[in-house]
């Protein structure tokens, strides 16, 4: 891809580029996607991340939830008395 020029905006008490939209089509990004920010010699670079830090968190949930074991471990409340405290 041929490089194009974006002006870095302000945007509260920070700083932000706008991608254009050719460009995220491209990539296969949406609005609210994650990636990784970092600095390589005198560039910036987005990647998307390596590993989601709770991927397959669901997953797992659903199989625990399955096999039964979801149980509270603690039960309702931490403190006997706790359970006369109204919310």
């Amino acid at each position: 891809m041929k490089a194009i020029e974006v002006s870095i905006r302000q945007i509260g008490n920070s700083h932000g580029v706008v991608i254009p939209k050719t460009v995220m089509a491209q990539l296969g990004l949406t609005g609210g996607t994650s990636v990784e920010l970092t600095i390589e010699g005198e560039a910036l670079v987005l990647r998307r991340p390596t590993n989601s830090v709770r991927k397959g968190w669901a997953e797992a949930a659903r199989e625990i939830h399955e096999a039964g074991d979801d149980e509270l471990v603690m039960g309702e409340f931490g403190n006997p008395e706790d359970s006369e405290l109204v919310w």
